[in-house]
């Protein structure tokens, strides 16, 4: 009879240990990426330096869901004349329209308690389109110093950029598709 009660003490430890974790994205180590065309000569590269968002995640079966928000205004491709462009007004021309991209998504195809995919909608230049993105990396371990839960991912998909309103280039012969990777690392909340 005395082990009734510890059975039902494991047991609720167990149920509790699987509960979702929500998880505060840090932005000194979460730069989302982008590769686009340049007249099919080359690829331009850039990533958002800020950002925001949080992760919501089931470690035990690998369900959950995802929102970054970036700054556009914190584009850069490494050339501050590119950077200037972008936010003026022959693209995001951000004095008029919404400083920030927001990807939103819930995870999928999870095996071993790891998802396969986000499947999601990004939102940009005032619209919003579905987006999913190929996990392929997904770790936690205890932070070594906050000693909280950590984890990090690297997850990358596609769009077409004429989808949100964004053409700049097209009659030169840019093609529309950019590449969109997002390395994020998040903190489980305290």
């Amino acid at each position: 009879m005395k082990a009734l009660p510890l059975l039902l003490a494991a047991l609720t430890a167990s149920i509790a240990g699987a509960a979702p974790t929500t998880y505060e994205i840090d932005p000194t180590h979460t730069y989302p990426s982008f590769e686009a065309d340049h007249m099919g000569l080359s690829y331009w590269r850039g990533k958002l330096n800020k950002n925001s968002g949080r992760v919501v995640y089931d470690k035990a079966d690998g369900s959950g869901s995802v929102e970054v928000t970036m700054d556009l205004a914190s584009i850069d491709f490494g050339l501050d004349a590119m950077n200037a462009w972008a936010r003026g007004p022959y693209f995001f021309d951000l004095e008029k329209n919404s400083p920030t991209a927001t990807y939103k998504g819930r995870f999928e195809g999870a095996h071993g308690g790891v998802p396969a995919r986000v499947v999601g909608e990004l939102t940009l230049n005032g619209r919003t389109r579905p987006v999913t993105l190929a996990v392929h990396q997904l770790k936690c371990m205890p932070h070594p110093m906050l000693k909280r839960d950590w984890c990090g991912a690297d997850a990358s998909g596609s769009f077409n950029r004429e989808d949100f309103g964004l053409t700049a280039g097209k009659d030169y012969g840019f093609r529309m598709e950019v590449g969109l990777r997002i390395q994020v690392e998040a903190v489980a909340k305290e």
